[in-house]
């Protein structure tokens, strides 16, 4: 990867994304001989790990498994610090922006967990969990072709916002205004959050589903995951 190339991207990845495109791309060319170690391995599920979260001052992690556990570790010691069960195959978690509370996704059914008590506030439809950037709002995606606006506060559903299959992930834009969506034929969408409008539909993924996408720091791109690819947009020109 060209030193233009990887100054440019820097300018508006974030360093996790950035740190992404440069194992995408050093991938091709890397040799055998190069070894790395973990910091640390966390051990206590007792089945595959399906989604993992740091909290937002990245003292805490959050992971979900197949084992149907909900699990809060301590990042610096690698110990649990508490093991929830009540669910089914847990699929995604997600810390709020104010590391509060915690969303949970299992059997397209979402809770709303208190991280201080961890008692159960809510519960959303949906499989796929996202947190607004003020903590006010969740989106949910749901195998049922729909992905819907929840307010925090009451529970209540403010807005559907209608797919054209299952999804797959959602997200919202930094500033709130704006929500990406991403599918399991190839398409990934731009919704304005407010209207609930389609703005803009993303396609070159082919045949392959869109197993992930997120904005970039201010907005301006979008990064989607596909089968062995990464790719970058243009938010404003859809290129």
């Amino acid at each position: 990867m060209s030193y233009n190339l990887l100054k440019n991207l820097g300018k508006h990845l974030s360093p996790s994304l950035l740190l992404l495109a440069l194992l995408l791309g050093y991938s091709a060319a890397a040799t055998a001989d190069t070894i790395t170690e973990p910091v640390r391995t966390f051990t206590g599920h007792s089945n595959g790990v399906s989604s993992v979260a740091f909290s937002p001052d990245g003292r805490y992690a959050l992971s979900g498994s197949d084992d149907k556990t909900l699990k809060l570790w301590n990042v610096a010691s690698g110990a649990v610090i508490h093991t929830l069960f009540g669910h089914n195959r847990v699929a995604s978690v997600a810390f709020s922006p104010d590391g509060r509370y915690a969303l949970s996704g299992s059997s397209n059914k979402l809770k709303l967990l208190d991280i201080s008590g961890w008692a159960e506030i809510r519960t959303f439809a949906g499989h796929n969990p996202a947190f607004s950037p003020d903590g006010r709002y969740v989106l949910s995606g749901s195998v049922d072709r729909t992905m819907k606006l929840w307010s925090v506060d009451n529970g209540a559903q403010i807005r559907t916002f209608y797919g054209r299959s299952g999804f797959s992930s959602v997200g919202f834009s930094p500033d709130g205004r704006y929500a990406l969506s991403s599918y399991g034929d190839g398409i990934l969408k731009l919704w304005e959050v407010a209207s609930g409008a389609e703005i803009r539909t993303f396609s070159g993924h082919g045949r392959y589903g869109v197993l992930s996408a997120a904005f970039s720091p201010d907005g301006r791109y979008a990064l989607s995951g596909s089968y062995q690819e990464i790719k970058l947009w243009d938010v404003a020109s859809g290129a």
